[in-house]
């Protein structure tokens, strides 16, 4: 039976952040593709979460599980947990009842523990995607329920076994796959001057506020350093709202990424595992601080796996007010340690992640 020839049904699990929903997305697109849409998708996600949103503005189906994680400290909420987790399981049981997926993927998050774990009792083909250097304990539960586990950096067989592991990468948006040609549109773009230097400072959608904090104090010193300013400060952080500067452009929210990393000289970005896809991908120097606020402190993992090997600079988010707009003003000065970083980060670009998680549904489902 020729695989092409038959419609074919996939559910994906994957939510509560842009790290483990955007990468889900861009299979599922990688998958229509190859499929020449001869499949159906159900996503499956946390109902309170931001996949719920997210999923069907990219045009797919989502349904809600009523789960989350175990609280930090102690609250009620934490008696809720099992009783969360055993209602997830059931429902999902229900959901590959009705769908009668032939395979099921997840990408991490909550719900995919419920949805993976119902998927390999019924000995439905399963796969897993672990986009961090420090696997989640979602993935690390299912590790040997599932068939497949695609990850994106070496020495990943200390979480999970060596025989079910394939590197991959990270999936990213194809819009950043040529930003480099790219360049004059950007500057036009933002209203800036492109024989300036340029500092790019993204802090993921709802912002960093350490980040925020470092370059607000620092602003007269990136004025008289003369350099252009796009800054992406998330939609809470009001002080920069009424700053105007004649090379600096500051937004909530930027939508054109790939603008944004063409115009770039330097990038000061969060370490979550798809920024990091993302600036391997443009190959831009950056200036990496870490989140301390993620489950098992992922991001610094992710940011010292880049830092060892000269790929990026680290400060630490404790330090960034101290020395973020040092560290920049540093290296926006310094071409030799660009060139160092540029090199050294383009060899994690992995720019046909899709195309090889899609290798490996299709393996499973043959």
């Amino acid at each position: 039976m020729n695989i092409m020839n038959t419609k074919k049904k996939i559910i994906i699990s994957a939510g509560g952040t842009g790290g483990h929903i955007y990468p889900a997305i861009a299979v599922a697109q990688a998958l229509q593709k190859r499929l020449n849409n001869e499949v159906e998708f159900l996503f499956v996600g946390a109902s309170d979460r931001m996949e719920m949103e997210k999923v069907p503005k990219a045009g797919f189906k989502i349904v809600g599980l009523w789960i989350s994680g175990l609280q930090r400290r102690i609250t009620y909420k934490n008696f809720l947990f099992p009783i969360k987790v055993i209602t997830s399981v059931l429902k999902s049981f229900g959901i590959i009842n009705k769908f009668k997926p032939d395979v099921v993927i997840g990408f991490g998050g909550y719900a995919s523990s419920a949805v993976l774990y119902a998927a390999s009792l019924k000995k439905l083909p399963t796969l897993i995607h672990e986009q961090n250097s420090y696997a989640g304990i979602t993935n690390k539960i299912l590790k040997d329920k599932v068939n497949k586990i695609c990850v994106a950096y070496d020495h990943m067989e200390k979480f999970f076994p060596a025989n079910k592991l394939v590197k991959t990468g990270n999936p990213i948006r194809q819009d950043l796959m040529d930003v480099s040609s790219k360049r004059n549109e950007a500057f036009d773009f933002f209203k800036l001057d492109s024989a300036k230097k340029t500092v790019l400072v993204i802090g993921g959608s709802l912002g960093a506020r350490t980040i925020n904090e470092s370059i607000f104090d620092g602003l007269d010193q990136l004025k008289e350093a003369n350099i252009n300013l796009i800054w992406q400060t998330g939609k809470n952080f009001d002080k920069a709202n009424k700053i105007q500067h004649p090379t600096f452009n500051i937004q909530h929210f930027i939508y054109e990424m790939d603008l944004a990393y063409a115009a770039a000289d330097v990038v000061i970005s969060r370490a979550g595992a798809l920024s990091i896809a993302e600036l391997a991908q443009v190959a831009k120097p950056v200036i990496l601080v870490p989140s301390p606020n993620v489950a098992e402190d992922h991001q610094t993992k992710n940011a010292m796996a880049l830092v060892n090997v000269n790929a990026a600079i680290l400060v630490k988010d404790i330090d960034a007010k101290n020395n973020l707009i040092t560290e920049t003003l540093n290296l926006i000065n310094d071409s030799n340690k660009q060139v160092d970083l540029v090199k050294n980060i383009s060899n994690f670009a992995l720019p046909n992640a899709a195309e090889l998680i899609v290798d490996e549904v299709i393996k499973l489902m043959k």
